[in-house]
């Protein structure tokens, strides 16, 4: 899963680190901000995408078919996906009101790795691959679920 890849200025091509992981991924997620639709044009040449719009997204990338928020079932899990959260501050509370049916709520924007789990409810940010920002390296997630079950849930580096 990705967020916030800001093509074409801080993505010109798929990082090789990051390719080898799309080869093998079954759906591919993008929690807004890829900025342009030929972006991802260029992911779903790996497998399918599913993607929200971000805040610097443009027609484009609606008119190629990313909603606002969106909510689904992966395997089983009901999984909701929105660019930005809000603020750090509540933020588990305020997206478990947002996304009552959800399990998992992906999520973007801030360029942060998260990973935060509460009673019942997961949120997952996988920050980005291209424009890390404050962190040490471009980041990007990958989930495992079976049977309704979130069984691994990654946070990678670009790279690893």
């Amino acid at each position: 899963m990705l967020a916030d890849t800001h093509a074409p200025r801080r993505w010109r091509r798929c990082p090789a680190g990051l390719a080898a992981y799309l080869d093998s991924a079954d759906l591919i997620l993008h929690a807004g901000d890829a900025c342009t639709a030929d972006m991802l044009d260029e992911l779903a040449g790996y497998a399918p995408v599913r993607a929200v719009l971000g805040n610097n997204d443009g027609p484009d990338v609606a008119a190629w078919g990313a909603p606002q928020t969106s909510e689904f079932e992966l395997a089983g899990l009901a999984v909701a996906m929105v660019h930005d959260s809000g603020p750090a501050a509540g933020r588990l509370a305020r997206l478990r009101r947002r996304f009552p049916a959800a399990r998992l709520v992906i999520f973007g924007h801030s360029h942060i790795p998260l990973d935060q789990a509460g009673e019942d409810l997961r949120i997952f940010n996988p920050g980005s691959p291209t424009d890390r920002r404050r962190q040490p390296a471009g980041t990007f997630g990958v989930l495992r679920i079976d049977d309704g079950i979130l069984v691994q849930a990654r946070i990678l580096t670009v790279g690893s």
